[in-house]
């Protein structure tokens, strides 16, 4: 073998050792990839949440709220007083009872037993004491009965051609045709779309009650009571909601059963808008097939402010509206990201607590300003949390350019970047909110978009 040949060996040897050594660390960055999805799935199914959602709290403590709440060990407040001790400051009981209707019953000893064991004189009330019990009052049904009365002239009856007939003014029925009334109709939506509770376990309800009422009577209601009288409400708040100058919004899949046309698997849209922290409480809900950006732009028409929103690009371009990010995003990503490393290595100085500790710095700032005007709040911010911004972006840039942009904390990283004009934004107005939180719990109880709800068609 010449000099030559033995080159050429030798060159493509290398060739094959850095293709080898590129396919390695691919293989390797793969395999730490799979690995973090794996130590983030386990921990989303069998780990806790920092941020659990409304819903999902009520729906895991549905059954062992007792046994999770009570506290045996622990004395229960003295619901017994005595008139002639010392008055005390008002405890959290009292002031729990103090707007509820209160109903006496007096205990006294008969005038025979108002003797004296002693000398046989007679007794006097020396003092009382008072022990306070809460009644609960079952729902009851009845019938309500609107008769009013017709009138006529007796003279014009036996004088006259036409009498005149005057009857008395009685409120039009919600139904027109229908024994439901108004107070009947908003019970039967409250105990549907605020506690939870399906028609067809409304239904079993109302027959305890001795009151044979169908489901499919009730979804009628109720579909004629949202047409009728909650959509012109809802039309008017969306009317001034329109008229703010900040507004939140978000979205959320849920599954809607029996839907025409689509299958019972197939992903629907709840869009979800609230006014912000200082203008009149609004939160509307537009439900919506898909996810196109075409909702929002349709929804907000006539709309001129900020809108503060998560990351998602459904909400670019609209027109005369500036959109404000969520920090919470960000740093559930820097959570997330500290979740994906091995156990060992998570009390560690990573990259992943310092992104996570930029976070909380800026969110530790917001809760010193919870009580500030928005004059002040829009001052500090410039001062105290726009220099914590500027580290922030030098610190995102100089890990951008070490950091595997697949990795979970490469996408954290890529996140924070994408949103920064966004996610600064609320330091342009003291009445803006750093996340969109008040939304997020919200928008149906989930505030990580994946839904486990599934709705069923009233009708």
């Amino acid at each position: 073998m010449t000099t030559e040949d033995i080159r050429a060996r030798c060159l493509k040897l290398e060739k094959q050792n850095e293709r080898l050594q590129r396919e390695n660390a691919q293989l390797n960055a793969m395999l730490d990839w799979f690995k973090e999805q794996l130590r983030l799935g386990k921990h989303r199914q069998f780990g806790t949440s920092n941020e659990r959602t409304i819903l999902g709290v009520e729906q895991l403590n549905l059954f062992n709220e007792a046994e999770k709440e009570a506290q045996p060990l622990q004395e229960e407040p003295a619901f017994e007083t005595v008139t002639y001790q010392r008055r005390k400051q008002r405890n959290h009981r009292e002031v729990v009872l103090a707007d509820l209707p209160v109903e006496r019953i007096e205990y006294k000893l008969p005038a025979e037993e108002q003797v004296c064991s002693c000398c046989g004189g007679p007794l006097h009330v020396m003092s009382t004491e008072v022990r306070q019990e809460l009644q609960f009052i079952p729902a009851q049904m009845k019938v309500i009965e609107h008769v009013r009365e017709v009138y006529s002239c007796r003279h014009c009856e036996r004088e006259e051609i036409k009498t005149p007939i005057v009857t008395a003014p009685m409120p039009a029925p919600v139904l027109p045709g229908s024994f439901v009334s108004p107070s009947l109709m908003a019970h039967i939506m409250n105990q549907k779309y605020v506690e939870g509770m399906p028609l067809y376990r409304q239904e079993q309800q109302f027959g305890r009650l001795d009151l044979e009422l169908s489901r499919q009577t009730m979804a009628n209601w109720m579909l004629y009571g949202a047409k009728k009288w909650l959509t012109p409400l809802y039309d008017r708040m969306h009317w001034h909601l329109l008229k703010q100058d900040i507004l939140q919004a978000d979205e959320t899949t849920l599954q809607v059963l029996h839907e025409p046309g689509r299958a019972a698997e197939t992903d629907s849209y709840m869009w979800f808008y609230r006014t912000g922290r200082m203008g009149p409480p609004i939160v509307l809900y537009d439900y919506q097939e898909t996810r196109s950006g075409q909702h929002p732009r349709q929804f907000l028409s006539g709309f001129k402010g900020y809108l503060q929103v998560d990351g998602y690009g459904g909400y670019n371009g609209l027109p005369n509206v500036t959109l404000v990010g969520c920090w919470s995003h960000s740093r559930r990503k820097f959570n997330e990201a500290l979740k994906a490393l091995p156990p060992a290595n998570r009390s560690a100085l990573v990259a992943a607590k310092e992104g996570l500790e930029f976070c909380n710095r800026l969110f530790a700032i917001e809760r010193d300003l919870k009580d500030a005007t928005p004059e002040e709040r829009f001052k500090n911010r410039l001062a105290r949390s726009r220099p914590v911004l500027d580290a922030f972006l030098d610190w995102l840039y100089k890990q951008q350019a070490q950091v595997l942009p697949k990795s979970t904390f490469g996408r954290a990283i890529q996140y924070c970047l994408n949103q920064w004009d966004k996610l600064v934004a609320f330091l342009q107005e003291g009445r803006l909110e750093i996340d969109n939180n008040r939304s997020l719990s919200s928008s149906l109880g989930n505030p990580h978009h994946s839904s486990g709800m599934r709705w069923r068609n009233i009708a």
